[in-house]
């Protein structure tokens, strides 16, 4: 965990500008939910565990002043701050199982005055992020088993603790065998359009003293045919009840890539990251972006103007090219539709 990626300080939630990364550390302060939005929108703040974050800390933003003199009035104010926040961003779930936790503590203390339900909404807020950082160290722990001594490993975008609240999900698995001396070398996609990998993973790998190399996405087939690569880890921002993943575009390549050279894929996430109401990927919404994420690059124009474009955020790992999910509660392995109903229950007690 290189910095803290999301903290509440003097009833502001403070961020890392990860837009500015890795030429510039800026830490920005939001101090109401309109700044929270746009942070989320335009990927100052990103990663699914932690727009699950900013998302509680946003609520609270959204309702610390409020004017309610009851619990009726008190609702319609957090309905309209959850209703508004959720239109943030659409594929990440955690952004909704955030806003829903902070409705259910509300409801559930609807008899408090409305000064010590605003305490109750804020320490629920926090109380997400201190089990984010839990959940990150479990994850980095099982995942850790599956890594050995000398593995070359393929990651895309970014799930390091810069997506999280602490050590971050599929980086979190890189950052524990590293700590167990097992000696890794780490492969970084770019990550187009937005260069998460070459940005931001890159800049956290390094700074942990991972041997990283960075490499453009069209550069896997083959390092995965010349090089090699032991393992393919990644994160998700939303899983389906039969496994099926979505995370950022480009993921599905390196399955599709992993399976034919018999590499196996891991992907790493909380239970928090997996939507059971949705029966397959193909359920997934997928947030689709503005042409300038792809016709332009740091204000620099590399593509014609009134070029039509193509700009999904995210595609769907089709489940069967999934060899294990790993989570803070263990190891899932195939057939999903079974194994992750055991995950359902306990999330659900």
């Amino acid at each position: 965990m290189p910095v803290p990626t999301i903290e509440w300080k003097n009833r502001k939630v403070r961020i890392v500008d990860q837009t500015l990364l890795p030429g510039k550390l800026k830490f920005i302060y939001c101090s109401d939910v309109k700044a929270l939005w746009r942070a989320i929108k335009i990927l100052q703040v990103r990663g699914a565990p932690a727009i699950g974050i900013a998302a509680a800390m946003g609520v609270v933003l959204g309702v610390q002043d409020s004017k309610a003199k009851n619990f009726s009035s008190f609702k319609r104010d957090l309905n309209k701050v959850i209703k508004y926040l959720a239109t943030s961003r659409p594929t990440a779930v955690n952004l909704f199982w955030g806003l829903e936790r902070m409705r259910r503590k509300a409801y559930k203390n609807k008899r408090l005055s409305i000064t010590r339900l605003k305490k109750a909404l804020l320490s629920e807020a926090l109380d997400i992020l201190k089990e984010d950082k839990v959940r990150c160290r479990r994850m980095g722990a099982y995942g850790a088993r599956l890594v050995r001594k000398g593995d070359r490993i393929l990651t895309h975008c970014n799930a390091g603790g810069l997506a999280t609240a602490d050590y971050g999900t599929a980086l979190g698995v890189l950052f524990r065998a590293h700590k167990e001396g097992k000696r890794i070398k780490v492969y970084a996609d770019e990550t187009r359009p937005l260069l998460q990998g070459a940005r931001l993973t890159a800049w956290e790998l390094k700074n942990a003293g991972i041997d990283v190399t960075l490499l453009c996405d069209d550069m896997a087939a083959s390092l995965m045919n010349t090089r090699g690569v032991d393992k393919v880890i990644v994160g998700a921002d939303r899983i389906a009840a039969n496994g099926d993943a979505a995370n950022k575009i480009g993921t599905y390549s390196l399955a599709v890539l992993a399976r034919y050279h018999r590499i196996p894929f891991y992907v790493v996430a909380p239970s928090s990251t997996f939507d059971f109401d949705l029966r397959s990927g193909k359920e997934i919404p997928i947030e689709e972006r503005g042409s300038e994420e792809v016709t332009q690059f740091a204000g620099v124009r590399t593509a014609p103007k009134g070029v039509k474009t193509y700009c999904p955020a995210f595609d769907v790992t089709p489940a069967e090219l999934i060899t294990a999910i790993i989570t803070e509660e263990g190891i899932f392995r195939k057939p999903f539709t079974k194994t992750l109903k055991k995950l359902k229950k306990v999330v659900s007690c």
